[in-house]
């Protein structure tokens, strides 16, 4: 159910989301080791742009999550992911290092560090070739301060959110350095029980329907994080990382009542039990080559996910009063999912002198699923039942290489080339399929990747920089299973093992005054777009919705961002501010459910759009003595294209208030105080098919949280480890 819920209605969410911003993180130990000798809060270097927190007032008594709010082209709609202006996904680097923690395991961790840990922040909107990250992703990279005592911190935390239900939730986290060796740990759990409004209406002259309810979706968490870091002399160190999250949702709902061709009535009531577990573990060596800061990084991990789920979705007729009469269908399902990955990555940065670096690499991944589906539907009105088993096993092997040339020619020009080569062989395989080309899918895929970014330092105030990118973005693994997820009888999603990995090429353009003031101007070229599309019409006399995964045609997006990042009245109030405008056009066309091979009235989505996009994250300092602090926080995104249809505009104003006294921290926060984060989209064909949705995810929400941080505030953190299968986990889910 909860994929129903997220690729339906909920997909428009995200959709929006990474619309109006995205993502992302990376950076390299070389840019680590600069040192900053002006004290500007703002710089830009060939590929990424600095944020020198420790340069600013605004790191005391904050978080890391919350000063990366603050942190120019970054944002959070959601107060649960950051975004980067203009990219779809962000991957978290710290001290250059891919995080291993999964998305919830992160967020926690970043709002129990404290900022004062923060040296900078480093936003790399288009990563290089010596990044393994997948098509339009962003890199945010945290550098946090050397601190080389002794002894042992930690933090713990208690939460409660008020929407329409109370969800708690809390953390503890304690880090222990004692010479050589570190130690960092944290336990996480909460107790979040998500509810939707949907109202959901499509059609045509042949017939319409009606769908109108409530998705209530409990969800019980707890996981946790455990590294160590022991320095083997003064060149190498070995680091070990594990981490587990686990979800058991039990219990979860979804109630619509349907009206057909304002004459037919009928309730779709879905029960759903699913539990996942999700481990990972990373070993690495670092060794250090000479004293420029050469280095050579090791890296082996494997993972393992693992997802349950059993769902029973009935269909009962009814009156226009809506009356439960007899049950008409029932459709039982056994979905489980278990993936297994071991990966290796190797990295080599040789430095010739301050002024040119050579680095490479490569990785392998060896990835497969196993997902086993049982579906059993019953028809009580003809008494009939069909059993439908599908086994599909996906196996994968990723190879990839890459060389990048870094160069300072003099103090104001600077520059970056460099490619990656990746080799991915795939086969899928059904035993039960009903279409023959599932029995054996095979894929091969060569992507040759170009890299090239240079800064120009035009003067003291005025600097250019440029960069162009290629990237491959692979389907996720449960996109892959051909497997249908019921929503009402005749309204379905439908994965696909046909979907082809997608390519994507990025042009973007920067210019900076002042350290504070800047102009992103970027293009996208996205090539065969990985996305779902709504197939309508009759078939066999009965008019269905189908929404299908698949390869949607191309599609570009330009954007323009004009921004600021500035510390006004003697640190009182710190602002930052992105106004920006994007223009999508989209070139899709699609008639064959590639599953079925059923034919519908084609659906075709050519339509552009341009629409604005404002964001604003400010806190003021109430008082002097910097205990007493109010966040104003606001975003809005126009109204635009998508491949479902016409996007209606969304828009959040969320406020908050913090008091520091000694070691705690209280704050009180408001989200979506005006309720305008609300999705709403629709689509009218040439043909005379409609469809539109509406979801409310009941976002204003009110938040009360305690913090006490513990421990030597001067405990050097331990190191934290690259992982191999980072990339790995986001196709997981």
């Amino acid at each position: 159910m909860k994929k129903i819920i997220s690729t339906a209605a909920l997909l428009i969410t995200v959709m929006a989301a990474a619309q109006q911003k995205k993502q992302a993180d990376t950076l390299s130990e070389k840019e680590i080791k600069e040192v900053v000798l002006e004290k500007k809060a703002i710089q830009k270097k060939a590929d990424r742009l600095i944020f020198d927190v420790a340069a600013t007032p605004m790191a005391k008594g904050n978080t890391a999550f919350n000063i990366l709010k603050q942190t120019p082209l970054v944002s959070s709609t959601d107060d649960k992911t950051l975004k980067i202006v203009g990219k779809n996904n962000v991957v978290i680097y710290i001290n250059g290092r891919k995080t291993t923690m999964n998305a919830d395991a992160l967020v926690e961790f970043l709002k129990n560090t404290p900022a004062d840990n923060i040296q900078k922040i480093e936003v790399i909107t288009v990563p290089g070739s010596e990044y393994n990250v997948e098509s339009s992703d962003g890199i945010i990279n945290i550098v946090l301060k050397k601190k080389p005592s002794d002894g042992i911190n930690g933090n713990l935390k208690m939460t409660n959110e008020t929407s329409y239900w109370n969800n708690p939730s809390a953390s503890a986290s304690i880090n222990i350095r004692k010479g050589k060796l570190g130690v960092n740990a944290s336990l996480m759990t909460s107790d979040y029980t998500g509810e939707q409004n949907y109202l959901l209406k499509n059609g045509n002259q042949s017939g319409n329907n009606i769908s109108e309810g409530h998705v209530t979706d409990p969800n019980k968490n707890i996981g946790g994080y455990l590294n160590m870091d022991y320095e083997l002399n003064d060149k190498s160190n070995l680091a070990l990382s594990w981490n587990n999250w686990n979800n058991k949702s039990y219990g979860s709902k979804i109630n619509l009542f349907n009206t057909v061709n304002e004459s037919s009535y009928n309730w779709s009531k879905n029960n759903e039990d699913s539990k996942s577990y999700n481990n990972s573990i990373n070993l690495n060596y670092e060794l250090k080559t000479d004293s420029l800061g050469s280095k050579l990084n090791l890296n082996a991990a494997y993972l393992n996910y693992r997802r349950f789920q059993n769902a029973d979705n009935r269909t009962y007729l009814s009156d226009a009063h809506r009356n439960i009469l007899d049950l008409a269908r029932q459709n039982l399902q056994n979905t489980p999912q278990i993936i297994n990955n071991f990966s290796f990555l190797a990295d080599y940065i040789q430095k010739f002198d301050k002024e040119f670096t050579l680095a490479f690499g490569g990785n392998f991944n060896k990835t497969k699923t196993d997902n086993n589906t049982q579906t059993t539907t019953t028809n009580f009105l003809t008494n009939t039942t069909e059993e439908t088993p599908n086994h599909f096993v996906y196996n994968e092997n990723i190879y990839g290489i890459y060389l990048t040339l870094e160069k300072k020619f003099s103090d104001q020009f600077s520059g970056k080339i460099g490619s990656r080569y990746e080799i991915t062989d795939s086969e899928g395989t059904s035993d039960n399929a009903q279409n023959p080309e599932m029995k054996d899918i095979k894929r091969n895929y060569k992507n040759f990747l170009p890299y090239l970014s240079f800064n120009y330092a035009i003067n003291d105030k005025n600097n250019i920089s440029y960069a162009f990118s290629s990237r491959v973005r692979r389907p996720g693994f449960w996109e892959l299973n051909p497997v249908i997820n019921y929503l009402t009888d005749v309204n379905y999603i439908q994965n696909n093992p046909f979907v082809k990995a997608s390519s994507t090429y990025t042009n973007e353009l920067t210019y900076m005054y002042n350290s504070s003031y800047f102009l992103v101007l970027s293009h996208s070229y996205f090539k065969d777009v990985i996305t779902q599309v709504p197939l309508q019409g009759v078939i066999n006399g009965i008019n269905q919705l189908r929404y299908i995964r698949t390869n949607f045609g191309n599609k570009q997006e330009m954007s323009a961002v004009l921004g600021m990042n500035k510390s006004l009245f003697k640190g009182i109030l710190n602002t930052n501010f992105n106004i920006g405008v994007q223009h999508n056009i989209n070139n899709g066309t699609l008639t064959q459910d590639p599953i079925s091979g059923d034919i519908f009235p084609q659906y075709v989505n050519t339509k552009k759009s341009t629409s604005i996009m404002v964001q604003t994250n400010n806190t003021i300092r109430l008082d002097k003595a910097k205990t007493w602090f109010l966040g104003v926080n606001y975003w809005f995104v126009d109204k635009q294209q998508i491949e479902l249809g016409q996007l209606q505009s969304l828009g959040s104003l969320d406020l908050n208030l913090k008091k520091i006294w000694s070691n705690w921290t209280f704050t009180a926060e408001i989200d979506d105080l005006l309720r305008t984060n609300v999705v709403e989209f629709e689509d009218n064909q040439a043909n005379g098919n409609y469809n539109y949705g509406k979801n409310d995810s009941y976002r204003r929400s009110f938040t009360l949280s305690i913090s006490y941080n513990f421990g030597n505030k001067k405990v050097q953190k331990i190191r934290n480890i690259d992982s191999a299968v980072k990339d790995i986990k986001s196709r997981t889910n």
